[in-house]
Parts: structure tokens; sequence; C-alpha cells
């Protein structure tokens, strides 16, 4: 197990992390938090080389992708960098890149009625206003867990505010900052349930963000 403490708050700079192989050659990963080595909850930043593809597999509670750099593919599309994608509990696909990409990846973390199939090309959708100065995308909601990028306009402030089921954040460009640090472009925050903060940044930012999917109640 690697990070299944959903009590404890984490903040994990993905660029100083070490690529690990994985099974399909030519693919590596940098495992962020981890129920098994090869199985259960799982959330990784992964890199295909070019042409390096993995065998047709099931998503027992679905995939969820967002394509950092590159194209990512399967057998129903191409995804270049930019775009969001679900894939529901117990869909089956063959991923592949013939130019290379890296991809950020969560498995296993749906509910099991969630089963909307999503393929988001971000650049091709436009922006909402949000609260603030903020811009937001939304991208999937399902009860109580919402996704969306938000764009951060130098300088923004939020208000003081709490995470119910917990928030989760991919820095994608720029800084994002609060009392408790910063955090450059690839950090993944991990905050609990009912944690709180008051964010900010200095510099345009964008970030991916996941609200209200984390446990509500923790053992002990």
């Amino acid at each position: 197990m690697l990070n299944m403490d959903f009590a404890k708050k984490l903040a994990i700079k993905t660029a100083e992390q070490p690529w690990l192989a994985s099974p399909a050659k030519g693919v590596w990963r940098k495992p962020l938090e981890r129920e098994e080595k090869e199985s259960g909850h799982t959330t990784s930043i992964v890199k295909y080389e070019a042409g390096s593809r993995f065998k047709p597999h099931p998503h027992p509670l679905g995939e969820e992708i967002f394509v950092l750099e590159g194209v990512f593919s399967d057998e129903h599309g191409d995804y270049p960098a930019g775009t969001y994608i679900r894939n529901p509990p117990n869909s089956v696909h063959a991923p592949f890149s013939e130019q290379g990409c890296v991809i950020f990846v969560k498995l296993n973390q749906f509910h099991e009625h969630d089963l909307a199939t999503v393929r988001i090309n971000t650049n091709e959708t436009s922006w909402q206003p949000g609260q603030g100065g903020l811009q937001v995308m939304p991208l999937h909601s399902f009860e109580h867990e919402h996704t969306a990028l938000v764009k951060w306009p130098p300088g923004e402030q939020f208000v003081p505010h709490r995470h119910f089921g917990g928030e989760e954040i991919l820095v994608l460009s720029g800084e994002f900052i609060d009392e408790h640090g910063s955090y450059p472009q690839g950090t993944w925050l991990r905050s609990p349930h009912m944690s709180e903060h008051t964010p900010y940044v200095d510099e345009q930012t964008v970030i991916l963000v996941k609200v209200g999917h984390l446990p509500v109640e923790h053992p002990g």
C-alpha cells in the first residue's frame, strides 16, 4: 500500500519523483497512491514511450485520465494533451501511444453506479465564470463528486473554505499556493474530509480539481 490513509494531507511534487517500470515495455509510472501493486485503488502519472502499448485489460471500478503531454490512444480513438477521459466500471480497452505521451490516471475509484463514458477535449471547450475572478470548466459530476478545471488569474485569492468529502488537485500550470505551502506545476495534492485552507496564486495557474470523493469517516 502507498498513501492510502485518507485522513492525511499529501503534497507530492511529481517532477521530483523517479519513473518506475510497469509490466508493459516502454510504459513508466510515478505512483501517487496505490492499494495493491497491480490492482485496486490507484493514482499515478504514467509515461508511454513512442510505440508502447498495454494489452487489453478491464477497469473493475472505472478509469479516469487527463492527458498531460503527447497523444494517448486506444481502439476507440486518439486523445491529445488536454483531453479528459472516463471509462466506466467493467469497461475494457487496450491503450497505446504512437508518438509517446504522459497521462494522469486514476483507477478503480468510481461509484459502481457512475456509468458515464466521457471524452472532453478541454482545448475545444469554453471556460465558464466562477467565483471571484476564477474561470471553471466542469468535466464530470456524480452525486457529491465534482471534477473540473479551474483557471486562476494572477493575484487571485479564494475565501477560506472546508472540503466536505475532501479535495484533490493536480497543478497543470503556474503555481498554486496556500498557507501550508507552494505547489509548482506537476504537484499532486490530496486534502482530507473537512480540511480547510485559503488558496491563492501570484501567477496565472490552472488546476485539475476533484472534490467530494474521499471518505468522510476514517478508521480509529
